[in-house]
Protein backbone atom coordinates (compact mmCIF):
# COMPACT_ATOMS: atom_id res chain seq x y z
CA UNK A 1 0.00 0.00 0.00
CA UNK A 2 1.35 3.42 -0.87
CA UNK A 3 0.34 5.32 2.28
CA UNK A 4 2.03 4.96 5.65
CA UNK A 5 0.67 2.37 8.11
CA UNK A 6 -1.71 4.06 10.54
CA UNK A 7 -0.82 4.38 14.20
CA UNK A 8 -2.85 2.57 16.86
CA UNK A 9 -4.38 5.92 17.92
CA UNK A 10 -5.57 6.54 14.37
CA UNK A 11 -7.04 3.04 14.11
CA UNK A 12 -8.86 3.49 17.41
CA UNK A 13 -10.21 6.82 16.20
CA UNK A 14 -11.50 5.15 13.04
CA UNK A 15 -13.34 2.54 15.13
CA UNK A 16 -14.92 5.34 17.16
CA UNK A 17 -15.96 7.12 13.96
CA UNK A 18 -17.64 3.98 12.57
CA UNK A 19 -19.47 3.45 15.86
CA UNK A 20 -20.60 7.10 15.86
CA UNK A 21 -21.98 6.69 12.34
CA UNK A 22 -24.11 3.69 13.31
CA UNK A 23 -25.42 5.36 16.47
CA UNK A 24 -26.23 8.70 14.85
CA UNK A 25 -27.76 7.24 11.68
CA UNK A 26 -30.48 5.68 13.81
CA UNK A 27 -31.58 9.01 15.27
CA UNK A 28 -34.67 10.60 13.73
CA UNK A 29 -33.09 14.06 13.82
CA UNK A 30 -30.51 12.89 11.29
CA UNK A 31 -33.18 12.36 8.62
CA UNK A 32 -34.25 15.04 6.15
CA UNK A 33 -37.87 15.98 6.85
CA UNK A 34 -40.54 15.28 4.26
CA UNK A 35 -38.93 12.33 2.50
CA UNK A 36 -37.40 12.23 -0.94
CA UNK A 37 -40.44 10.94 -2.80
CA UNK A 38 -43.40 12.56 -1.01
CA UNK A 39 -43.66 15.22 -3.73
CA UNK A 40 -44.39 12.54 -6.35
CA UNK A 41 -47.58 10.58 -6.87
CA UNK A 42 -48.95 7.93 -9.22
CA UNK A 43 -52.22 7.80 -11.04
CA UNK A 44 -54.48 4.83 -10.28
CA UNK A 45 -55.82 2.07 -12.50
CA UNK A 46 -59.21 1.00 -11.18
CA UNK A 47 -59.23 -1.63 -13.93
CA UNK A 48 -55.62 -2.91 -13.87
CA UNK A 49 -56.38 -5.83 -16.24
CA UNK A 50 -53.75 -8.07 -14.65
CA UNK A 51 -53.71 -10.93 -12.17
CA UNK A 52 -51.57 -9.99 -9.16
CA UNK A 53 -50.08 -13.47 -9.35
CA UNK A 54 -48.56 -12.52 -12.73
CA UNK A 55 -46.35 -9.81 -11.22
CA UNK A 56 -42.67 -10.73 -11.65
CA UNK A 57 -40.20 -8.65 -9.64
CA UNK A 58 -37.05 -10.46 -10.77
CA UNK A 59 -34.26 -8.24 -12.06
CA UNK A 60 -30.83 -8.84 -13.60
CA UNK A 61 -27.88 -7.19 -11.83
CA UNK A 62 -24.16 -7.93 -12.11
CA UNK A 63 -24.82 -11.30 -13.69
CA UNK A 64 -27.28 -12.43 -11.02
CA UNK A 65 -31.04 -12.75 -11.13
CA UNK A 66 -32.47 -10.94 -8.11
CA UNK A 67 -35.91 -11.73 -6.74
CA UNK A 68 -36.66 -8.01 -6.57
CA UNK A 69 -34.78 -4.91 -7.76
CA UNK A 70 -33.18 -4.09 -4.42
CA UNK A 71 -29.68 -3.41 -3.14
CA UNK A 72 -29.13 -3.24 0.61
CA UNK A 73 -26.97 -0.15 0.33
CA UNK A 74 -23.44 0.16 1.67
CA UNK A 75 -23.52 0.93 5.39
CA UNK A 76 -20.80 -0.24 7.73
CA UNK A 77 -17.88 -2.41 8.74
CA UNK A 78 -14.75 -2.22 10.86
CA UNK A 79 -16.22 -2.71 14.35
CA UNK A 80 -17.63 -5.62 16.33
CA UNK A 81 -21.15 -4.23 16.05
CA UNK A 82 -20.67 -3.62 12.33
CA UNK A 83 -19.60 -7.22 11.86
CA UNK A 84 -22.88 -8.39 13.36
CA UNK A 85 -24.82 -5.95 11.19
CA UNK A 86 -23.09 -7.17 8.01
CA UNK A 87 -23.63 -10.82 8.91
CA UNK A 88 -27.35 -10.27 9.51
CA UNK A 89 -27.68 -8.25 6.30
CA UNK A 90 -25.89 -10.97 4.34
CA UNK A 91 -28.08 -13.76 5.69
CA UNK A 92 -31.16 -11.71 4.85
CA UNK A 93 -29.90 -10.87 1.37
CA UNK A 94 -29.29 -14.55 0.66
CA UNK A 95 -32.71 -15.55 2.00
CA UNK A 96 -34.58 -12.93 -0.04
CA UNK A 97 -32.44 -12.83 -3.19
CA UNK A 98 -31.34 -9.18 -3.12
CA UNK A 99 -27.95 -7.50 -3.60
CA UNK A 100 -25.75 -6.29 -0.74
CA UNK A 101 -23.10 -3.62 -0.37
CA UNK A 102 -20.66 -3.22 2.53
CA UNK A 103 -19.37 -0.03 4.11
CA UNK A 104 -16.07 1.63 3.29
CA UNK A 105 -13.27 -0.93 3.52
CA UNK A 106 -10.46 1.55 4.08
CA UNK A 107 -10.37 0.49 7.73
CA UNK A 108 -9.75 -3.14 6.77
CA UNK A 109 -7.07 -2.28 4.21
CA UNK A 110 -5.18 -0.29 6.82
CA UNK A 111 -5.82 -2.77 9.64
CA UNK A 112 -6.19 -6.30 8.21
CA UNK A 113 -7.49 -7.57 11.54
CA UNK A 114 -10.77 -5.85 10.68
CA UNK A 115 -11.24 -7.59 7.33
CA UNK A 116 -13.48 -10.27 8.79
CA UNK A 117 -16.06 -7.62 9.72
CA UNK A 118 -16.66 -7.22 5.98
CA UNK A 119 -16.34 -10.85 4.82
CA UNK A 120 -19.83 -12.22 4.29
CA UNK A 121 -19.58 -14.18 1.04
CA UNK A 122 -19.94 -17.46 2.94
CA UNK A 123 -23.33 -16.21 4.18
CA UNK A 124 -24.45 -14.86 0.81
CA UNK A 125 -23.04 -17.13 -1.91
CA UNK A 126 -25.82 -16.56 -4.44
CA UNK A 127 -26.29 -12.77 -4.50
CA UNK A 128 -24.19 -9.86 -5.77
CA UNK A 129 -21.80 -8.29 -3.26
CA UNK A 130 -20.52 -4.75 -3.71
CA UNK A 131 -17.20 -3.65 -2.23
CA UNK A 132 -16.75 -0.02 -1.21
CA UNK A 133 -14.05 2.64 -0.97
CA UNK A 134 -14.11 6.42 -0.92
CA UNK A 135 -13.11 7.82 -4.30
CA UNK A 136 -11.18 10.59 -2.54
CA UNK A 137 -8.76 7.91 -1.29
CA UNK A 138 -7.38 7.86 -4.84
CA UNK A 139 -5.80 11.21 -3.92
CA UNK A 140 -4.38 9.86 -0.66
CA UNK A 141 -2.19 6.99 -1.80
CA UNK A 142 -4.75 4.48 -3.02
CA UNK A 143 -4.74 3.08 -6.54
CA UNK A 144 -5.70 0.03 -8.54
CA UNK A 145 -3.95 -2.37 -6.13
CA UNK A 146 -5.97 -1.16 -3.14
CA UNK A 147 -9.22 -1.19 -5.11
CA UNK A 148 -8.57 -4.74 -6.27
CA UNK A 149 -7.67 -5.73 -2.71
CA UNK A 150 -11.03 -4.44 -1.48
CA UNK A 151 -12.80 -6.51 -4.16
CA UNK A 152 -10.77 -9.63 -3.40
CA UNK A 153 -11.27 -9.23 0.34
CA UNK A 154 -14.99 -9.96 0.12
CA UNK A 155 -15.12 -11.72 -3.27
CA UNK A 156 -17.17 -8.81 -4.60
CA UNK A 157 -18.92 -8.55 -7.95
CA UNK A 158 -18.43 -4.77 -8.20
CA UNK A 159 -16.69 -1.91 -6.43
CA UNK A 160 -18.56 1.21 -5.32
CA UNK A 161 -16.37 4.30 -5.32
CA UNK A 162 -18.32 6.74 -3.20
CA UNK A 163 -18.31 10.51 -3.61
CA UNK A 164 -18.95 12.50 -0.43
CA UNK A 165 -17.50 16.03 -0.63
CA UNK A 166 -20.06 17.54 1.76
CA UNK A 167 -19.48 14.84 4.37
CA UNK A 168 -15.70 15.20 4.12
CA UNK A 169 -15.94 19.01 4.34
CA UNK A 170 -17.80 18.86 7.68
CA UNK A 171 -16.21 15.72 9.11
CA UNK A 172 -13.60 16.60 11.77
CA UNK A 173 -11.02 14.32 10.14
CA UNK A 174 -12.30 14.87 6.59
CA UNK A 175 -10.13 14.54 3.50
CA UNK A 176 -10.98 17.30 1.05
CA UNK A 177 -8.56 16.98 -1.85
CA UNK A 178 -11.01 16.12 -4.63
CA UNK A 179 -8.78 17.64 -7.35
CA UNK A 180 -8.29 15.65 -10.57
CA UNK A 181 -10.20 12.61 -9.33
CA UNK A 182 -11.88 11.90 -12.65
CA UNK A 183 -8.77 10.56 -14.45
CA UNK A 184 -7.91 8.47 -11.39
CA UNK A 185 -11.40 6.96 -11.40
CA UNK A 186 -10.97 6.25 -15.12
CA UNK A 187 -7.83 4.20 -14.40
CA UNK A 188 -9.76 2.09 -11.91
CA UNK A 189 -12.60 1.57 -14.38
CA UNK A 190 -10.10 0.43 -17.01
CA UNK A 191 -8.02 -1.85 -14.79
CA UNK A 192 -10.31 -3.37 -12.17
CA UNK A 193 -11.46 -6.97 -12.56
CA UNK A 194 -15.10 -6.07 -11.83
CA UNK A 195 -17.40 -3.16 -12.75
CA UNK A 196 -17.13 0.16 -10.92
CA UNK A 197 -20.23 1.77 -9.43
CA UNK A 198 -19.83 5.47 -8.69
CA UNK A 199 -22.06 6.43 -5.78
CA UNK A 200 -22.97 9.74 -4.16
CA UNK A 201 -23.78 9.29 -0.49
CA UNK A 202 -26.53 11.83 0.13
CA UNK A 203 -26.37 14.90 -2.10
CA UNK A 204 -27.08 13.32 -5.49
CA UNK A 205 -25.34 13.12 -8.86
CA UNK A 206 -25.91 16.06 -11.19
CA UNK A 207 -26.43 15.78 -14.93
CA UNK A 208 -22.96 17.23 -15.50
CA UNK A 209 -21.27 14.79 -13.14
CA UNK A 210 -23.22 11.89 -14.57
CA UNK A 211 -22.13 12.74 -18.09
CA UNK A 212 -18.49 13.09 -17.09
CA UNK A 213 -18.60 9.66 -15.46
CA UNK A 214 -20.28 8.08 -18.47
CA UNK A 215 -17.62 9.65 -20.70
CA UNK A 216 -14.83 7.79 -18.86
CA UNK A 217 -16.60 4.45 -19.09
CA UNK A 218 -18.57 4.23 -15.84
CA UNK A 219 -21.72 2.23 -16.56
CA UNK A 220 -23.19 2.00 -13.06
CA UNK A 221 -24.33 5.20 -11.33
CA UNK A 222 -25.80 5.19 -7.82
CA UNK A 223 -27.38 8.49 -6.89
CA UNK A 224 -28.16 8.81 -3.21
CA UNK A 225 -29.73 12.23 -3.29
CA UNK A 226 -31.27 14.52 -0.72
CA UNK A 227 -34.18 13.07 1.21
CA UNK A 228 -32.79 10.44 3.55
CA UNK A 229 -30.06 10.42 6.17
CA UNK A 230 -28.21 13.74 6.39
CA UNK A 231 -24.50 13.11 6.61
CA UNK A 232 -24.07 16.85 7.14
CA UNK A 233 -26.03 16.55 10.39
CA UNK A 234 -24.16 13.41 11.44
CA UNK A 235 -20.70 14.86 10.90
CA UNK A 236 -21.74 18.20 12.41
CA UNK A 237 -22.87 16.36 15.54
CA UNK A 238 -19.49 14.64 15.70
CA UNK A 239 -17.77 18.01 15.20
CA UNK A 240 -19.96 19.66 17.87
CA UNK A 241 -21.14 22.22 15.31
CA UNK A 242 -24.88 21.66 14.92
CA UNK A 243 -25.32 25.01 13.18
CA UNK A 244 -23.40 24.01 10.06
CA UNK A 245 -25.20 20.68 10.03
CA UNK A 246 -28.58 22.41 9.84
CA UNK A 247 -27.34 24.86 7.22
CA UNK A 248 -26.33 22.03 4.89
CA UNK A 249 -28.83 19.36 5.99
CA UNK A 250 -30.76 19.48 2.70
CA UNK A 251 -27.87 20.44 0.42
CA UNK A 252 -27.88 18.79 -2.97
CA UNK A 253 -30.19 17.26 -5.54
CA UNK A 254 -33.31 15.37 -4.45
CA UNK A 255 -33.11 11.70 -5.39
CA UNK A 256 -36.11 11.73 -7.80
CA UNK A 257 -34.72 14.64 -9.82
CA UNK A 258 -31.27 13.09 -9.96
CA UNK A 259 -32.66 9.76 -11.18
CA UNK A 260 -34.60 11.47 -13.97
CA UNK A 261 -31.64 13.54 -15.12
CA UNK A 262 -29.26 10.58 -15.16
CA UNK A 263 -31.71 8.44 -17.08
CA UNK A 264 -32.02 11.18 -19.69
CA UNK A 265 -28.28 10.83 -20.36
CA UNK A 266 -28.27 7.14 -21.24
CA UNK A 267 -30.66 4.31 -21.86
CA UNK A 268 -27.84 1.78 -21.45
CA UNK A 269 -26.30 2.76 -18.11
CA UNK A 270 -27.53 1.05 -14.96
CA UNK A 271 -29.01 3.63 -12.62
CA UNK A 272 -29.40 2.85 -8.94
CA UNK A 273 -31.74 5.14 -7.06
CA UNK A 274 -31.06 5.46 -3.35
CA UNK A 275 -31.30 8.12 -0.69
CA UNK A 276 -34.57 8.58 1.16
CA UNK A 277 -36.36 5.40 0.07
CA UNK A 278 -38.37 4.15 3.00
CA UNK A 279 -40.96 1.82 1.44
CA UNK A 280 -41.89 -0.28 -1.55
CA UNK A 281 -44.02 2.64 -2.76
CA UNK A 282 -40.91 4.84 -2.78
CA UNK A 283 -39.10 2.07 -4.65
CA UNK A 284 -41.83 2.01 -7.30
CA UNK A 285 -41.53 5.77 -7.73
CA UNK A 286 -37.75 5.52 -8.17
CA UNK A 287 -38.18 2.78 -10.77
CA UNK A 288 -40.86 4.78 -12.58
CA UNK A 289 -38.56 7.80 -12.73
CA UNK A 290 -35.83 5.77 -14.42
CA UNK A 291 -33.91 3.68 -11.89
CA UNK A 292 -33.08 0.08 -12.75
CA UNK A 293 -32.53 -0.85 -9.12
CA UNK A 294 -33.18 0.81 -5.78
CA UNK A 295 -30.89 1.06 -2.79
CA UNK A 296 -32.17 1.18 0.78
CA UNK A 297 -30.00 1.44 3.89
CA UNK A 298 -31.27 3.15 7.05
CA UNK A 299 -34.56 1.20 7.38
CA UNK A 300 -32.55 -2.03 7.47
CA UNK A 301 -29.96 -0.82 9.99
CA UNK A 302 -32.06 -1.10 13.16
CA UNK A 303 -33.39 -4.46 12.00
CA UNK A 304 -29.85 -5.70 11.39
CA UNK A 305 -28.85 -4.78 14.93
CA UNK A 306 -31.53 -7.21 16.09
CA UNK A 307 -31.36 -10.21 13.77
CA UNK A 308 -31.29 -11.48 10.20
CA UNK A 309 -34.95 -12.45 10.57
CA UNK A 310 -35.89 -8.85 11.29
CA UNK A 311 -34.10 -7.75 8.12
CA UNK A 312 -35.94 -10.42 6.14
CA UNK A 313 -39.22 -9.07 7.51
CA UNK A 314 -38.37 -5.54 6.36
CA UNK A 315 -37.35 -6.75 2.91
CA UNK A 316 -40.54 -8.78 2.60
CA UNK A 317 -42.56 -5.73 3.64
CA UNK A 318 -40.82 -3.73 0.91
CA UNK A 319 -41.61 -6.47 -1.62
CA UNK A 320 -45.30 -6.51 -0.70
CA UNK A 321 -45.55 -2.72 -0.90
CA UNK A 322 -43.88 -2.69 -4.31
CA UNK A 323 -46.14 -5.46 -5.57
CA UNK A 324 -49.31 -3.72 -4.36
CA UNK A 325 -48.21 -0.51 -6.09
CA UNK A 326 -47.60 -2.34 -9.34
CA UNK A 327 -50.93 -4.14 -9.11
CA UNK A 328 -52.79 -0.84 -8.71
CA UNK A 329 -50.97 0.48 -11.77
CA UNK A 330 -51.63 -2.58 -13.94
CA UNK A 331 -47.91 -3.36 -14.28
CA UNK A 332 -46.38 -6.84 -14.15
CA UNK A 333 -42.65 -6.03 -14.40
CA UNK A 334 -40.54 -3.34 -12.69
CA UNK A 335 -39.18 -1.99 -15.99
CA UNK A 336 -42.73 -1.21 -17.13
CA UNK A 337 -43.20 1.25 -14.28
CA UNK A 338 -41.49 3.84 -16.51
CA UNK A 339 -44.60 3.84 -18.69
CA UNK A 340 -46.93 4.71 -15.81
CA UNK A 341 -48.47 8.03 -14.86
CA UNK A 342 -46.14 9.53 -12.24
CA UNK A 343 -46.22 13.24 -11.57
CA UNK A 344 -45.43 15.87 -9.00
CA UNK A 345 -48.20 16.53 -6.52
CA UNK A 346 -50.24 19.67 -7.02
CA UNK A 347 -48.81 21.85 -4.28
CA UNK A 348 -51.41 24.56 -4.79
Amino acid sequence: MHNQPPTRDLMDAEVDRKADHIRLALEDRMQVAGGAFSAWTFGHEALPEIDRAEIDLTTEFLGYRLRLPLLISCMTGGTEVAARVNENLAEAAQATGVALGVGSQRKALEDPSQADTFRVRHLAPDVPLVANLGAVQLNYGYGLDECQAAVDMIEADALALHLNPLQEAIQPEGQCNFASLLPRIEKIVEGLSVPVIVKEVGSGLSTTTGQRLLDIGVRYLDTAGVGGTSWARIEAARADDLEIGELFADWGIPTPESIRSLRSLSSEATILGSGGLRSGLDAAKALALGADLVGIAQPFLQAALDSADRVVERIERTRIELEVTMFCLGVTQPSRLRRTDIRRRDTT
